[in-house]
């Protein structure tokens, strides 16, 4: 055997290839006894995990909590009193805002914001110079419109004329020649003219009779037409005299009036100021009016109806208030109601808060909690019930009806002389017992 041949065997036996056919065997890994052990603990932690869940839920979850951090509150017997606390805004009942009928430059500003204006006051003047030329324009179309009228008509006139004068004309060579015929046929009569004389006049008697036939037919064609032509004229011309009159009014309205009597206020527009058509100036507001605008949580949308009553306050005196408009849209939680007075008070001012009570419905007996931040958790549909001993808080299915500032109505679920937790169960929701160390 050769030496070569000798190594060959070698490399062989010991499972290393030195061909191509080599490279095609799968090489055995083998796991280090250390995680083989690591896996066996996790998986043994995961088992324990496992039989702690399922522990957790057959006795249902339970949480430890310090007692001192929440409020526990009795369930008892009263007179629930349906009402809902309240702060409300004064504003007038009735505002007009002023809007710019016209844009235009700020020429003149004749009063200022919070002044007091009758109806018809000039407050501001404005200049707009292409509506001024394109009223001089409207005037200019206008008088050239009368101007083709009047010649329209002093044609018509005119052909009357020369028509009448062609008739009396006619009129005339028709009696002339009548006259003619009547003598020559007594002539011809008697052989002293000869017959051909009658037979021309009467030729010319007919062309006449023709003539004036004629001069009448053309007298009403041309007199219709004529007058058709100044019926166009006269539509066409009220019709730039609307557009003229409404040129006029809206020139007319870069003086701007205050078009109620009231109090001036958002009014800040200043001297050389441009404003657009329609843009808003400011507003008058009734002085002596008011109404109370009121926001309100959302909650009590369906609860609040028109004619409800309420008790506002202003200093040491009480007004009743009474809902007379609501305003169903809900922005960041509440909606708005507008609130009218009985008697408004002298000395309200716009801007003004009052508190008030607005009444739902009727008082009545019922089993009642105090009102807790936990409602916002549950929504009334659960709360902790706490053991005699206080060792403890059990989640109990409940049914609670209205509520007010200081209390909730009990529906069912609760009894008089039980104890609940009303403080927030933000840490909590998710727990069917607390134990209360």
């Amino acid at each position: 055997m050769s030496k070569v041949s000798s190594i060959a065997e070698t490399q062989d036996n010991a499972g290393i290839s030195i061909s191509g056919q080599g490279m095609d065997r799968v090489v055995e890994k083998r796991i280090p006894r250390g995680r083989l052990v690591g896996y066996a603990v996790a998986a043994l932690m995961a088992l324990v995990f496992v039989a702690w869940l399922i522990g957790m839920l057959m006795s249902g979850r339970s949480l430890s909590v310090n007692a001192q951090r929440v409020i526990v509150s009795p369930v008892s017997t009263g007179t629930f009193e349906d009402f809902i606390p309240l702060r409300g805004r004064l504003v007038p009942r009735s505002t007009v805002y002023l809007d710019a009928i016209e844009g235009g430059r700020v020429e003149q500003v004749l009063v200022e914001d919070g002044a007091s204006v009758k109806a018809g006051d000039l407050i501001a003047v404005l200049s707009n110079t292409n509506l001024q030329l394109e009223v001089l324009g409207r005037e200019a179309a206008v008088q050239e419109q009368l101007n083709n009228m009047r010649t329209i008509e002093l044609q018509l006139q005119q052909n009357r004329l020369s028509h009448k004068k062609n008739l009396v004309e006619i009129d005339y060579q028709v009696i002339r020649l009548n006259r003619s015929i009547a003598r020559q046929k007594e002539l011809a009569a008697d052989n002293l003219v000869p017959q051909s004389t009658v037979d021309e006049l009467e030729d010319e008697l007919t062309y006449y009779e023709n003539q004036r036939e004629i001069t009448l037919e053309s007298q009403a064609s041309d007199a219709r037409l004529q007058e058709q032509q100044l019926r166009q004229l006269r539509d066409s011309n009220q019709q730039l005299m609307t557009s003229l009159e409404f040129a006029r009014k809206n020139l007319d309205d870069l003086n701007m009036r205050a078009p109620v009597d009231g109090v001036l206020s958002g009014f800040n527009i200043e001297m050389g100021q441009s404003i657009e058509r329609g843009g808003r100036i400011g507003q008058i507001d009734d002085p002596d009016r008011y109404k109370l605008s009121v926001d309100i949580d959302e909650y009590y949308l369906g609860r609040v109806d028109l004619k409800q009553v309420g008790v506002a306050s202003l200093g040491n005196r009480e007004f009743r208030v009474e809902v007379s408009k609501i305003y169903p849209q809900v922005n960041n939680g509440q909606f708005t109601v507008d609130m009218t007075f009985d008697d408004e008070p002298a000395d309200a001012r716009r801007g003004q808060t009052l508190q008030l009570e607005l009444t739902l419905g009727d008082n009545s007996d019922a089993i009642l909690i105090p009102n807790g931040t936990f409602y916002q958790e549950t929504g009334g549909n659960w709360i902790f019930v706490v053991s005699q001993d206080g060792g403890e808080a059990v989640r109990r299915n409940v049914r609670l009806g209205r509520r007010n500032v200081d209390v909730i109505e009990v529906l069912d679920g609760l009894q008089p002389g039980e104890r609940v937790i009303t403080s927030p169960y933000t840490s909590y929701t998710g727990m069917d017992r607390l134990t209360l160390d």
